[in-house]
């Protein structure tokens, strides 16, 4: 119970006034979001894709600028009374540039896949569109003749996309079919070495030089080591492609610097897209970094594909890179790699079965076949604990897309929470005890089920139980108090 008699934050008065706001208009949204932080709070959050923004983050995306419609960019606007929009937005590509290194910034996007389609399109614009209209003497694509835009939509769709496979960790928006990248691109797939799990260069090399894309990805949603950005923008290079790096699960690394040099993909990619939470611990949402070549197009990513910006997220965004300029952040940044190595030796140490044998950043993909387990059962089981983590493929994952075999794990979150080096034994020892202690069930057919399981009497209660005496010494935002 909290001491009513201590004096206030004023986080806690700002949240609190908020959803007593809230539970006048709908009582049950304000419980919900009242949950939600009980939720986070007791539990062991290791989603290699989520973090917690800061108190200011939070707040910022909370005010008048959500009222406001700002299509175009800074200064060339197509609604009038957007120069406080401006001014955020202004603010948010300047700190993109300085904190990364770019040329160019472009913090509209609404989220990861809008930053991949404006980086697409304005590959496109680049590359495809652009020498069409010069071709047929035309300044914009309404110049064109009915034929010359059928040839210029044909041309358009006709291009070819080179990513990393998604059972290797790729990301379904980098060229799958289930995904609208899919739909626009033929795509092919590089994957990794089969004994090592990590990426052969030669045979990304080799596999460029027979499919010749137009467009390179490099970056990943579920691979643990590091990409050499030098030798993809090689490759890219010596077969006409341009280098795109999706880097929004280690953009917070990078912000950190912790991935330098050739391990730093700005200096080497052609175009940069990144979502602004994850490892950047930011608002939800997208950006995309470019050289001053692309700058033009990108700007056009609405109305080209985006609907109207959002400025109360285009403001969070602005604070939280703010805040990833402070001397902090780097410090945050290596600690979060740190974790993720000391969650990976102390699973290696239990018989825990890793992808590639380690990590190299932020994320441990666990292979889980080796508890006899599917990533299903596993992401279940240990949710059932207090654990929360995603299934996740595997290379040559038997078990497919929806079961998976592996589990993936990351440490941004916790390390934000203040989580060191000895913590992460102990969560390694949380998650080899629960998956040690749970079994598949056994359809009516006699086989082993891929989504059933059962676990050891009250071995749930007691690793959350254990989870929240962890937890207890680490408070996530012990300055708000909303009781």
């Amino acid at each position: 119970m909290s001491d009513h008699s201590a004096p206030l934050t004023p986080e806690s008065i700002a949240f609190r006034s908020a959803l007593d706001v809230i539970r006048t208009v709908e009582p049950r949204v304000a419980d919900a979001i009242g949950s939600e932080i009980a939720d986070q709070r007791d539990s062991l959050k290791l989603i290699a894709s989520e973090n917690y923004a800061s108190p200011a983050v939070l707040l910022t995306m909370g005010n008048w600028f959500s009222d406001k419609y700002a299509e175009g960019t800074v200064g060339r606007r197509f609604y009038a009374g957007c120069r406080n929009v401006d001014t955020v937005e202004a603010l948010a590509a300047e700190h993109a540039r300085e904190l990364f290194g770019a040329d160019h910034a472009y913090v509209q996007p609404h989220s990861g896949i809008d930053a991949n389609l404006v980086a697409f399109w304005a590959v496109l614009a680049q590359r495809v569109e652009s020498p069409a209209l010069q071709s047929a003497g035309a300044k914009h694509v309404n110049d064109l003749s009915e034929d010359d835009w059928a040839r210029l939509r044909r041309s358009l769709g006709d291009q070819r996309m080179l990513g990393m496979a998604l059972d290797a960790g790729g990301h379904l928006t980098h060229g799958f079919r289930p995904n609208i990248s899919g739909k626009m691109f033929e795509q092919r797939s590089y994957g990794t070495d089969p004994e090592t799990g990590r990426i052969d260069y030669e045979a990304v090399r080799a596999a460029a030089r027979e499919f010749r894309p137009l467009i390179l990805i490099a970056g990943y949603s579920a691979y643990p080591r590091l990409v050499n950005f030098r030798v993809m923008r090689e490759i890219a290079d010596e077969v006409g492609a341009t280098l795109m790096v999706d880097m929004a699960h280690f953009a917070g690394l990078v912000a950190g610097k912790v991935l330098t040099g050739e391990y730093d993909p700005v200096p080497y990619a052609n175009i940069v897209t990144t979502t602004t939470h994850k490892s950047l611990r930011g608002p939800r949402g997208g950006m995309v970094l470019c050289d001053n070549e692309l700058a033009e197009h990108v700007d056009r990513g609405c109305p080209m594909v985006l609907g109207g910006p959002l400025p109360h997220v285009m403001a969070a965004k602005a604070v939280a890179l703010a805040e990833a300029r402070q001397p902090g952040f780097r410090d945050y940044a290596q600690h979060i790699v740190e974790n993720a190595n000391a969650l990976a030796e102390g699973l290696g140490r239990r018989g825990g079965r890793l992808v590639t044998g380690g990590t190299d950043n932020h994320l441990v993909l666990l292979d889980v076949s080796g508890y006899g387990l599917t990533g299903r059962q596993a992401e279940s089981a240990l949710l059932d604990a207090g654990i929360v983590t995603n299934r996740n493929a595997v290379p040559q994952d038997p078990n497919g897309a929806w079961y998976t075999s592996g589990v993936r794990l990351g440490t941004p979150a916790l390390t934000t929470r203040g989580l060191g080096v000895p913590e992460m034994d102990e969560v390694a020892d949380l998650i080899d005890s629960v998956l040690r202690g749970t079994t598949p069930s056994v359809t009516s057919s006699g086989k082993a089920s891929k989504a059933q399981y059962t676990v050891e009497d009250g071995l749930a209660a007691r690793t959350a139980e254990r989870a929240a005496d962890l937890l207890a010494k680490h408070p996530l935002y012990p300055g708000i108090d909303l009781s």
